[in-house]
């Protein structure tokens, strides 16, 4: 089955993984018998969609810390720190203190002010500790009687 995964952040379903997570959810609120392979493509599902959020978190990693290399080199990396935040927005950045600092640095570049007005709203991020970051091991459904 396919990474759910996708370009924009965002996930992406195909017609399989649709049926797979249709049936998921009214077992969830109807609990009945399963056969076999309904057990198998729910549990495939899931793994799809645990490495789907796992590649998510890798590439905001990513993202980020190239952020922090270009707005170190502002203001001649303009154009490309302001691409490479949209980006980063999109894969689910929430704008730190220095990004707000630097948008407002370059606050005469109509792109940066269209970002700046973008991510004002946003309360900046804290970091957690490495071991608060963890995947959770995911908890079961349970039926809504």
């Amino acid at each position: 089955m396919p990474t759910p995964y996708g370009p924009r952040g965002g996930m992406a379903f195909g017609a399989q993984e649709l049926r797979v997570l249709r049936r998921a959810l009214a077992l969830a609120l109807n609990p009945s018998p399963v056969t076999a392979q309904e057990a198998q493509d729910c549990l495939r599902l899931a793994e799809s969609l645990d490495e789907a959020m796992r590649e998510s978190a890798r590439l905001r990693a990513f993202l980020v810390a190239d952020l922090a290399r270009y707005r170190a080199a502002l203001p001649g990396t303009a154009t490309g720190y302001l691409a490479l935040l949209d980006e980063a927005l999109d894969a689910g950045h929430r704008p730190e203190a220095d990004d707000l600092a630097a948008l407002g640095a370059l606050r005469g570049n109509p792109a940066a002010a269209a970002l700046y007005a973008r991510c004002a709203p946003s309360a900046p991020s804290v970091t957690l500790p490495a071991a608060r970051t963890r995947i959770r091991a995911r908890t079961r459904l349970h039926a809504v009687p």
